[in-house]
């Protein structure tokens, strides 16, 4: 148990390892660290190869706004609705770029709204019940909570998308609706 680490391996052959820092101080050559033996910067077994990069074609570069006399559009996604972006004249989804102009945006709201009375009101009831059935006004307070999903789907250019947005009160729902019905703006 005391000679846990004896010396090196019988196979290794004797003079110094191949682990210790290089004599002359450079980097070190083939050996722990670099694939099957290769030298840096060459790639070894299982590594990719590095390909030469493709030729470039001589072509002139598009016009700023797309089409001649059209001004540039912004380069910012200007409103985002779950995966669907619109950015300048197109709708980016997760299926590819569909063209903004003629696009047709529907939502359907999904989500649903409980009314009930809170727990804290149904104790309050009970422990002023006692005077004169003042108590009993507590049991007017309501609670509503909000939950699910406004489905947004968008059809452009033969292509369909659609995409579930999760709502957690009525004001999200509202904004998620003018969302859309900015987007069918900028669609016309």
């Amino acid at each position: 148990m005391a000679n846990q680490y004896p010396g090196p391996p019988p196979e290794q052959p004797p003079g110094p390892s191949p682990y210790a820092t290089p004599e002359n101080g450079g980097p070190a050559g083939a050996g722990y660290g670099y694939p099957q033996g290769g030298r840096p910067g060459e790639p070894g077994y299982g590594y990719p190869q590095a390909a030469p990069p493709p030729p470039m074609p001589a072509a002139p570069p598009p016009p700023l706004g797309g089409f001649p006399g059209q001004p540039p559009q912004p380069g910012g996604t200007v409103l985002s609705l779950g995966d669907i972006a619109v950015s300048g004249d197109t709708i980016m989804t997760p299926v590819g770029p569909l063209p903004l102009r003629g696009a047709v945006w529907t939502a359907t709201d999904m989500s649903r709204t409980e009314e009930k009375i809170p727990s804290h009101a149904i104790v309050l009831a009970v422990v002023f019940f006692v005077f004169c059935f003042l108590g009993l006004l507590f049991l007017l307070m309501k609670e509503r909570t909000t939950s699910g999903f406004v489905q947004v789907t968008v059809n452009s250019g033969g292509r369909h998308h659609a995409t579930m947005v999760p709502v957690h009160s009525r004001e999200q729902v509202m904004f998620v609706l003018n969302q859309v019905n900015y987007a069918r703006s900028l669609s016309v």
